[in-house]
């Protein structure tokens, strides 16, 4: 069983707080990460039941599209804290480098959940504040990319991995700036390809990228004659893929994704079934983490075949759904299940999952199968705005537990009493 935060040390009163929170980058990054998962998808969430036509005359629309602020705050605020919050801890341990001082690290945090905050304020109508936020998080982001920069030059074993998740950091401060350049100017294409550039260019790779290295080297170390298999033509080969798909799509080449996606599925499976997770379905903690992988192929094979079905029909019948399969599935189950290894293990707990995390990680299948249910469902009575409020909320509950455990660590002393 997991330690229940009610067993374990008492959190820590409020003068403690500051100096227990900047202890190590996970603890304030993860923190601000757990408050805004559930921050932009209540947005979100809100946004759609007025999309829906349920009467909420007082809710004020932002001056952009709802579905830039969406496809913005989440993929540029929410998920790149935990993302930072890993590798800065992880870069100076990949390439044997003393560990990172807060002052390291609590610019980051601040910047980046700063502008974010400021940015969500800034929906409501608030123009002026919302690109103050956004200049807030490219602030935060050259930070955190100058810092593991310095890593990485001081290293006499500059890990591919590291350079890798460096790479897509710098198109994701690329991407911010173009964003910015919309708010400023309202040229739309910025924004289309900034939004591209988060998924493509920002998240799957780091997400790829940190799979690719921790879930082999987690599998060998329980699993008793688990080979390990980190093929290193991998990392480029999806590199060059993705930046092909981002571009190809940005320009609106739909005809031609398919010769990149039937490559990237093939790739994802190969990885999915030489990883073994047959193998590596206990514990739990690594189970999780091989379910979690599977949707990436799951959402490729999306891809491909809508991308040969449009050569054939000149329509996308799945619409959104390969994106969600992507976005909910991959990145946000891997995000639970990694998150709760990084959090249980750097908190002196055992690195199991427990049940708070196991409710979250099976209720956020669901809300997967509900979003894409919103794409795929038909009739002439269906409203797929429905379901993706459904799902929009389903979100808020499958997360809302997982985040109050989290919270309660970050704010705790580890139990075991190290520093940390």
């Amino acid at each position: 069983m997991a330690a229940s935060p009610l067993h374990g040390r008492p959190p820590a009163t409020f003068a403690e707080l500051p100096s227990l929170l900047a202890a190590a980058p996970h603890r304030v990054l993860f923190l601000a990460g757990t408050i805004t998962v559930l921050l932009s998808m209540a947005w979100w969430a809100v946004e759609l039941t007025w999309m829906f036509g349920i009467p909420m005359s007082a809710w004020p629309q932002p001056t952009i599209p709802p579905a830039y602020a969406h496809g913005m705050l989440l993929q540029y605020g929410v998920f790149p804290l935990f993302m930072f919050g890993f590798l800065l801890t992880t870069f100076p341990r990949w390439m044997n480098q003393p560990a990172l001082t807060r002052g390291h690290y609590v610019p980051v945090a601040g910047l980046i959940f700063g502008g974010y905050v400021l940015a969500n304020v800034g929906l409501l109508d608030l123009t002026w504040l919302l690109r103050l936020g956004f200049a807030l998080m490219l602030a935060g982001y050259l930070f955190g990319i100058y810092t593991l920069a310095g890593v990485l030059r001081a290293a006499s074993n500059r890990i591919d991995h590291a350079k890798s998740c460096l790479l897509a950091l710098c198109l994701g401060a690329l991407g911010l700036l173009l964003f910015l350049v919309y708010l400023f100017t309202g040229l739309a294409e910025c924004a289309e390809l900034a939004i591209r550039i988060g998924t493509f260019g920002l998240l799957l790779p780091i997400f790829f990228t940190v799979t690719h290295r921790m879930m082999p080297f987690f599998s060998g170390n329980v699993v008793p004659g688990y080979k390990v298999i980190r093929p290193r033509w991998s990392l480029p080969v999806v590199w060059v893929l993705l930046l092909a798909h981002l571009l190809l799509d940005w320009r609106g080449a739909l005809g031609w994704l398919w010769i990149v996606d039937v490559p990237l599925a093939l790739v994802f499976i190969w990885h999915a079934l030489r990883w073994q997770p047959w193998k590596a379905m206990h514990p739990g903690l690594l189970g999780a983490l091989h379910l979690a992988f599977a949707w990436l192929p799951i959402a490729f094979v999306l891809f491909a075949v809508q991308d040969l079905l449009y050569l054939r029909t000149g329509s996308l019948p799945f619409v959104r759904a390969p994106l969600h399969a992507l976005g909910i599935g991959y990145f946000g189950s891997m995000l639970v299940a990694m998150v709760t290894r990084v959090t249980q293990g750097h908190s002196g707990r055992p690195l199991e999952m427990g049940k708070v995390a196991w409710l979250c990680f099976a209720l956020l299948q669901v809300v997967v199968l509900l979003r894409l249910y919103a794409e795929f469902g038909g009739g002439d009575d269906f409203n797929p705005y429905f379901w993706l409020v459904i799902a929009a909320y389903g979100w808020l509950v499958a997360f809302a537990p997982w985040v109050l455990r989290s919270a309660w660590i970050y704010l705790t002393p580890r139990v075991d009493g190290k520093p940390g």
